[in-house]
């Protein structure tokens, strides 16, 4: 999971800095090509790529939801949306919802972990997931990646990061901005990897529902606030977006709706699918049992 997080975690840095005055007749040639975003991305794709290449067993699928995943990066950290987002409110949310709850779970889809350790050399494979089959690590590993954990470390992610003092700290400095990043794009990626690959497995997967509709509420609670508030939430957009002749507080509700709306059907989706998952897992399980039981009473 090392490498996960090493790869997984392009920093944003200089995402907004100066980027109000940009003209809205130039948008889409702001593009940030910024190289502490790049080159992590790049290094994340060649490496699974490479993983997949030389090892069985990861399903089609499952390379295109890592692609999707990846190219969502690339829209949230690359593309003219990620400039936009230091002007409106609405696109930075929309950036936000990006990585958390499309880019993240894609990624985790694709199996990442596996490929990237098929990725590296054949001598070194063997050693390193020994190393973190080492009981210290994995029992850390575990507690850290339970699926109520995780879901209490996103929700303080997504809820601290909305404190009017420390989100317009993001939009003044870069530092900080790519610390809200990261940490929405670690904490998501760890709460997808757990509900759908964590301890228990496919048998895990009925307890996930839950998790994944109490994140829901609480992000769509957040979505609610932001959306009926009365007042800016973040005076700093008030000038920026009246630069650009726009109301401030409409962009606000913009900003809300998207969370709360959108981002719950994503929620809803993901749910209704990991819970398919989950009957498909009990009935197979059921019929291995009746299989086992008839083959006994055969012989």
């Amino acid at each position: 999971m090392t490498v996960l997080v090493a790869l997984l975690l392009p920093l944003p840095a200089y995402a907004h800095a100066g980027h109000h005055h940009l003209e809205s007749s130039t948008f889409m040639r702001w593009w940030s090509w910024e190289p502490f975003v790049i080159l992590p991305l790049a290094i994340t794709g060649a490496v699974y790529a490479a993983g997949v290449l030389r090892m069985k067993g990861i399903r089609k699928w499952q390379i295109a939801s890592f692609a999707a995943g990846w190219i969502a990066l690339v829209i949230a950290l690359v593309s003219p949306l990620d400039a936009l987002g230091g002007i409106l409110f609405s696109a930075h949310m929309a950036q936000h919802e990006i990585l958390m709850i499309v880019a993240a779970p894609l990624l985790v889809f694709g199996r990442p972990l596996v490929a990237f350790l098929w990725a590296l050399p054949a001598a070194w494979r063997v050693p390193v997931g020994h190393f973190f089959q080492r009981d210290p690590i994995k029992k850390t590993w575990n507690w850290i990646t339970a699926a109520l954990v995780v879901t209490i470390l996103h929700a303080i992610a997504l809820w601290v990061w909305h404190i009017p003092s420390w989100y317009e700290a993001t939009l003044r400095n870069d530092g900080i901005h790519a610390l809200q990043h990261i940490s929405f794009l670690l904490t998501a990626t760890m709460f997808w990897w757990s509900l759908t690959h964590g301890r228990y497995g496919r048998l895990g997967y009925g307890a996930a529902v839950i998790y994944v509709f109490a994140t829901a509420g609480h992000s769509g609670a957040l979505g609610a606030l932001i959306t009926f508030a009365p007042h800016l939430w973040y005076p700093i957009y008030g000038a920026r977006t009246a630069a650009w002749g726009l109301n401030a507080i409409e962009d606000q509700q913009l900003a809300g709706l998207i969370m709360w709306i959108p981002a719950g059907v994503l929620f809803t989706i993901l749910g209704i699918a990991i819970f398919a998952a989950w009957l498909g897992e009990a009935e197979r399980r059921v019929a291995l049992g009746t299989s086992d039981a008839l083959r006994k009473e055969r012989t």
